[in-house]
């Protein structure tokens, strides 16, 4: 009998949610980086093993926005925690519970939702640190498993996994069972171009940049992508660009390497910088960019 079940992962932003979801997945399907607020729409991992098939939707990091872009990563973290009947809850060992994991286990208590909370980055925290972490939020919420985690190295992801086994029910799949994402593929190639740029950009730039894919054509063996970064100055452009293009040259060469080894085929890509001012803050532009609420 086929199982199921769908599962939201939440948390501030850069405590690992999406290096959590890859690794789940054991595939690349959410870009990753240092810089908080990575993730911008929801993103869908699909993990089907057997007869059971998890869905976990990761969400961007909850924080207070100062935008239109931020205010719609909000909406977007919380209509997919209204969806739902479990979700993981992840942070970091800080010993406290954070306001905004607070209200998260508000959430869990007035709609009900099961929840798991995954302690990530124990690697890099003491043992005194990750007890006290879990026994304050042992006493903000009756989580129904608490799991010590390193998403980067892999160790307890497998044990998360089979926690959530916990909240499988019997019903037909809704995805076949050799997808990991429902992600068009001109998604993730954009959304791997922008992780580049996170990468090798100072703080304030990578926050005003978006990609889109313009161009995609595939012919004899290899796929031709024309994709266009969009920043708020034209200062960014510049500096986006380098020296004599230098910088853009890499942005180029990394990113092709990750979207060669997605679509496993030769890939030639072509960039192009374009300024648009104040763009997080309009919301046909945001919409324009893919940033469309569901329905």
């Amino acid at each position: 009998m086929k199982k199921t079940a769908f599962i939201a992962i939440v948390g501030r932003p850069n405590v690992g949610k999406s290096t959590l979801l890859n690794a789940i997945l054991g595939e690349k399907v959410a870009i990753v980086s240092k810089k908080p607020q990575t993730t911008r729409n929801r993103i869908t991992g699909i993990y089907t093993e057997a007869e059971n098939q998890i869905v976990f939707l990761d969400t961007p990091g909850m924080h207070k926005p100062r935008n239109r872009l931020g205010d719609f990563m909000v909406k977007t973290a919380n209509r997919t925690l209204g969806g739902v009947e479990s979700a993981i809850l992840v942070v970091e060992p800080r010993e406290a519970v954070g306001d905004i994991e607070a209200e998260f286990i508000k959430r869990f208590k007035e709609d009900g939702i099961g929840a798991i909370l995954v302690i990530n980055k124990t690697d890099s925290f003491r043992k005194e640190n990750i007890a006290k972490t879990i026994a304050a939020y042992a006493e903000a919420f009756d989580f129904d498993a608490v799991v010590p985690i390193s998403a980067k190295s892999g160790k307890g992801v497998e044990t998360v996994i089979s926690e959530c086994e916990r909240y499988l029910y019997e019903s037909d799949w809704m995805f076949p069972d050799d997808i990991v994402t429902d992600q068009p593929e001109r998604r993730i190639a954009s959304e791997i171009i922008r992780e580049k740029i996170l990468k090798m950009m100072d703080e304030e730039i990578p926050h005003g940049v978006a990609v889109t894919v313009e161009e995609w054509k595939e012919k004899r063996g290899t796929v031709s992508i024309r994709a266009e970064i969009y920043c708020e100055k034209q200062t960014h452009k510049g500096i986006i660009i380098g020296k004599g293009g230098a910088t853009i040259k890499k942005i180029g060469t990394f990113a092709r390497e990750d979207i060669e080894k997605m679509l496993d085929t030769k890939v030639f890509l072509d960039l192009y910088v374009r300024v648009k001012e104040n763009w997080r803050d309009s919301d046909f532009i945001i919409s324009d960019f893919g940033f469309k609420e569901e329905e």
